[in-house]
C-alpha cells in the first residue's frame, strides 16, 4: 500500500479538518467527502416494527452530545451518548461520555455503570478509572471506589514518573483520595465531582491530533499514531475515518484481527465509506480471502462509475497477490 496522505480517501475539506466540519455541515456531508456514506433518511414505504428501529449515526450523535455536555445540558449529553452506545456499542468514548453526562445529571449509578462498561473495553484508560472510583464515591461505595485508587495506585507505581500518563496518574490519584475523605473534611467538595470539564478535548485540539495521527502513519510511527488516534476519537467519537485509520495501524503492526475489527465497525456506521472498503479489501488479500477481496472491489466499483483510486488500488493488490510496492 502507498503511504498514507491526507489526499487519499479521507480528503480533508478546506484544510481546516474537523472544525469546519463541526461548525457548519452535517456528519453526512464529512462521511461522503471522506467517500462513505451516512446512515439515515427517510422510507418510502411503511416497514415492519422490526425494521424501523431508527438509525443513528454514531459520530454525529457523539458531536451533538459534546455539544450539550459543555452547555451543561447533561439530560441531553446523556440521551445523545447513549444512542452513540446503542449505534456503536465497542466505541469507549461513548461510554466514558455517557458515564459523564449521568454524572452530571446526578445519575451516579447510571454513571458508574457505564463507566464499567468503558472500563471493560479500555482497562488502561486512566481518566475513565478516576471517573468510575469518583461516581462509586458518590454512592457511597467506599470499599469499591478504594479499589479502584489502589489500582491506580499501582500503574502509578510501575510507572515511577517515566510514563507518558505520570502526570495524570498523580492528578487521579489525588482526585480520588480527596472523594474518600470523610465528608467533615476541608478537602471534599469539588474535587469529588464525577464530570470533570477540564479533561474533554476540544474539536480544536482533536483536529490537531488527526493532522498528528496521519503525519505518524506515513513516519511509520504506527504506536504514536495510535496514541494520537485516541486523542482524536475522545474529541470527535467513533467517526469512520478515525476507525478506518485504525485498521491501519493495526494491521502494519502485524494485528489483522484488531484491523479487520475496525473496518467493520467504520463500514457499519458508513456502509459506502471508500477508504474502508478499499483496506478491508487488501486485508482479505493478505489472509488469502481472494473472493473476499473481490467483493470488496466490486463494490467499490460500484461506487466509482468512472474509476477511482481506492479500487485502482486494490485491483492491483489482487492482481499482485498483495501489496504491489512489495
Amino acid at each position: 500500500m502507498a503511504v498514507l496522505r491526507l489526499s487519499h480517501t479521507f480528503r480533508l475539506p478546506n484544510a481546516v479538518v474537523w472544525g469546519l466540519i463541526a461548525a457548519s455541515t452535517p456528519l453526512g456531508a464529512a462521511v461522503a467527502s471522506g467517500g462513505g456514506g451516512g446512515m439515515g433518511g427517510g422510507m418510502s414505504a411503511p416497514m415492519s416494527p422490526s425494521m424501523s428501529t431508527p438509525q443513528y449515526d454514531p459520530a454525529q450523535e457523539y458531536r451533538d452530545g459534546m455539544a450539550a455536555y459543555q452547555a451543561g445540558k447533561f439530560k441531553d449529553a446523556a440521551r445523545s451518548f447513549d444512542h452513540v452506545t446503542q449505534a456503536a456499542p465497542g466505541e469507549v468514548n461513548g461510554w466514558r461520555m455517557l458515564g459523564l453526562a449521568r454524572g452530571g445529571n446526578n445519575d451516579a449509578k447510571g454513571a458508574a455503570k457505564a463507566l464499567e462498561r468503558a472500563l471493560k473495553i479500555d482497562p488502561k484508560a486512566v481518566d475513565t478509572r478516576r471517573d468510575y472510583a469518583l461516581a462509586l464515591a458518590q454512592m457511597k461505595q467506599g470499599d469499591k471506589a478504594s479499589a479502584q485508587l489502589d489500582m491506580l495506585k499501582s500503574r502509578a507505581a510501575q510507572c515511577n514518573d517515566t510514563c507518558p500518563e505520570a502526570a495524570d496518574l498523580k492528578s487521579a490519584i489525588s482526585q480520588v483520595e480527596a472523594a474518600l475523605k470523610p465528608p467533615n473534611s476541608a478537602a471534599t467538595g469539588p474535587a469529588a465531582s464525577i464530570a470533570p470539564s477540564g479533561s474533554l478535548l476540544s474539536a480544536a485540539a482533536g483536529d490537531g491530533a488527526y493532522v498528528e495521527a496521519v503525519s505518524l502513519i506515513n513516519e511509520h510511527r504506527y504506536g504514536d499514531a495510535l496514541v494520537a488516534l485516541d486523542r482524536a476519537s475522545a474529541a470527535f467519537g467513533p467517526h469512520p475515518d478515525i476507525l478506518t485509520y485504525r485498521g491501519y495501524v493495526w494491521r502494519k503492526l502485524g494485528r489483522l484481527d484488531k484491523a479487520e475489527q475496525y473496518y467493520r465497525a467504520a463500514l457499519a456506521i458508513a456502509p459506502w465509506h471508500r477508504g474502508a472498503t478499499e483496506y478491508y479489501g487488501e486485508l482479505k488479500v493478505i489472509e488469502g480471502d481472494v473472493a473476499g477481496a473481490r467483493t470488496m472491489l466490486a463494490k467499490l466499483e460500484r461506487q466509482c462509475a468512472f474509476g477511482c483510486a481506492d479500487a485502482e488500488d486494490l485491483r492491483r493488490w489482487i492482481d499482485h497477490g498483495g501489496d504491489p510496492a512489495s
